[in-house]
């Protein structure tokens, strides 16, 4: 019996030192890429949030299993689980997309803070602005005339954006 536990002892604190390893891993590749990319600070921030979240729950996950959950038993909670959040994020599509896009925004636009834009609306209309925010919801705009525009993520990364100068 003492033996089986210091297995599970052992087999736990390999997913911790696991988990550890790949988050710093993913964490400097983030870091490289806001350095590279002279990305603010707060789009690393939001983004190591999420993957500490989605590695922790997968971590836990298989913790659950090596101190003996019942595998149905796990898979019927996951699937409730995973169909709520499912019908939770079909009911808020964009949450998702907008996730989704900010992750695509971080990694590979090459828009970047303080960078003036012109976004082509239409064949006549442009929108011009000063990019001062990148949320993981919103590209925020400052206007020549002082105001600010908010741009969900999934409708900028779909429309034509020229970048006029960095600021």
């Amino acid at each position: 019996m003492a033996e089986e536990h210091y297995m599970k002892i052992i087999e736990t604190g390999v997913i911790a030192i696991a988990f550890v390893v790949i988050r710093t891993i993913i964490f400097r590749i983030i870091n490289k890429t806001m350095t590279d990319r002279f990305l603010h600070e707060t789009r690393g921030i939001v983004m190591k949030k999420v993957i500490s979240i989605t590695l922790s729950l997968i971590a836990l996950i298989f913790i659950l299993l090596i101190w003996g959950v019942d595998q149905t038993e796990l898979a019927v909670f996951i699937g409730s689980v995973l169909t709520v959040v499912g019908v939770a994020f079909f009911a808020q599509w964009s949450i998702l997309s907008n996730i989704t896009s900010s992750i695509i925004i971080f990694f590979n636009h090459p828009i970047m803070l303080n960078d003036q834009i012109v976004i082509m609306e239409a064949k006549d209309f442009e929108i011009r602005g000063k990019v001062t925010n990148i949320g993981l919801f919103f590209i925020t705009l400052e206007m020549a005339d002082g105001e600010e525009l908010s741009l969900p993520n999934n409708v900028f990364i779909q429309k034509s954006v020229r970048k006029i100068s960095k600021a």
